[in-house]
């Protein structure tokens, strides 16, 4: 949450769920009490099983996570019967059945994206004090970091250079673009990015190298033209132009992931150099 400083709490975890902060004292005077958070520590697995025939066991189908179903609750002190309802009021809009982020402040804060999955359970012991427990359902249920990276470069070019043949040689040092730049993941788990392609450029091609030297690659068989921004967000599997016109059609090749505890070295290229051009990199760490 914008503004939010975690530390003024109530002395345990402390959370905000779209707009409400819990586990902390509020603006009105209003203590969210959080008292836990069922399913922060793991989501459940998916997994097939077929039976060995004329054998013991069973041969086991590649594992997955589950959605991450969390059920938050606690109580609410408020310092009146009207904040009550005020902040009652606020619970229901912030338990959204659209997309909402969760944010956790644990000593590396981590966010998910939820939806509310189930009834919003209010019990008002008084016209002050309420306690309350909210399901939410995190179709992706990777944690990511609060804080995204992100990592730019213009298409690769040398400019200048020259040596001159005199008894004393003059060199004259180039400058030199790599276009490349590096994303890290400081997780436990495999997370995807997002790179985003300004035109002009003709035909761009995005390689990802790792640490072992294993290198995959994005090619785009169309044009950008200037000002045209090509957004391919590799979890989403989406290829979208100006923010609108799927151009997945156009794009061929390995959808990059960096691992656990690593990074990728992300590097490009393209028919014809525009110095206009640029690739961008943006990704979130991520934890199980």
């Amino acid at each position: 949450m914008a503004g939010y400083t975690p530390g003024a709490g109530l002395g345990g975890i402390q959370a905000v769920l779209g707009s409400v902060r819990l586990g902390a004292v509020d603006g009105t005077g209003t203590a969210w009490g959080l008292s836990k958070l069922d399913g922060w520590d793991s989501a459940d697995v998916r997994t097939q099983y077929t039976d060995r025939q004329s054998d013991h066991g069973a041969w086991a189908g590649r594992a997955y996570l589950q959605a991450r179903v969390l059920t938050a609750a606690g109580t609410i002190a408020a310092p009146d019967q009207a904040t009550l309802e005020a902040c009652l009021d606020s619970l229901q809009v912030a338990a959204s059945l659209d997309d909402t982020l969760l944010t956790v402040y644990e000593t590396v804060p981590k966010q998910v994206t939820v939806r509310r999955s189930g009834r919003i359970l209010i019990d008002r012991a008084t016209d002050r004090l309420a306690s309350y427990s909210v399901l939410l359902t995190a179709a992706d249920p990777r944690k990511y970091d609060v804080t995204a990276q992100a990592q730019s470069s213009p298409l690769p070019s040398t400019t200048g250079g020259i040596t001159l043949p005199l008894t004393l040689p003059l060199t004259i040092t180039a400058t030199t673009s790599s276009g490349s730049f590096v994303l890290v993941n400081a997780g436990t788990t495999a997370t995807r990015p997002v790179l985003t392609i300004t035109g002009p450029v003709t035909t761009p091609t995005i390689l990802a190298q790792a640490p072992d030297g294993t290198v995959t690659a994005l090619a785009y068989s169309d044009t950008l033209q200037a000002g045209d921004v090509l957004v391919i967000d590799c979890a989403a599997h989406t290829v979208t132009l100006n923010g609108s016109t799927s151009r997945r059609r156009y794009l061929s090749g390995s959808w990059p992931e960096i691992a656990a505890g690593s990074q990728l070295s992300f590097s490009w290229f393209a028919s014809s150099y525009d110095p206009a051009a640029q690739l961008a990199g943006t990704c979130r760490s991520a934890w199980l």
